[in-house]
């Protein structure tokens, strides 16, 4: 039940913060959109994993443990695993400069990143987010 209730929670956060990431796209503010873009990504993630009762690192690159739980994956969850593997180590990579910008370089996060960018990011991150949502869409 604790599994069961973790994941719920997390799920309600990652779609709230795929609401933020939208709205900082529409308010021209890549950075954020990148920021809570990953947020989401995350914890739609780790929801999956919590609900699956895998024991997952620490971190914010969770994309090793996803390998445990391919086989309980439905296709159209499983079929995407390639590509949320690699977005969930990009954007865990990005996460900070997203915050801060790149502070040894003197680069600003509002300069770092373009809106294009910023809304590549957040369209594949909805899709993959999306996807966690309707194999969790039981417990919600």
């Amino acid at each position: 039940m604790i599994n069961v209730e973790m994941a719920r929670d997390y799920h309600r956060r990652a779609k709230r913060c795929l609401k933020e990431a939208e709205l900082s796209l529409h308010e021209g503010d890549p950075p954020m959109t990148i920021r809570r873009s990953q947020e989401a990504l995350e914890l739609a993630t780790k929801a999956v994993l919590r609900y699956l009762a895998v024991e997952y690192p620490r971190e914010h690159d969770v994309s090793d443990a996803l390998t445990e739980i391919e086989n309980k994956l439905p296709p159209y969850l499983k079929d995407s695993l390639p590509e949320l593997k690699r977005l969930l180590t990009e954007l865990a990579e990005l996460r900070g400069p997203a915050f801060y910008g790149y502070e040894r370089e003197g680069i600003p996060a509002s300069k770092a990143f373009s809106h294009e960018r910023a809304e590549t990011i957040f369209q594949k991150v909805k899709k993959l987010v999306e996807a966690c949502s309707a194999f969790l869409s039981e417990i919600s």
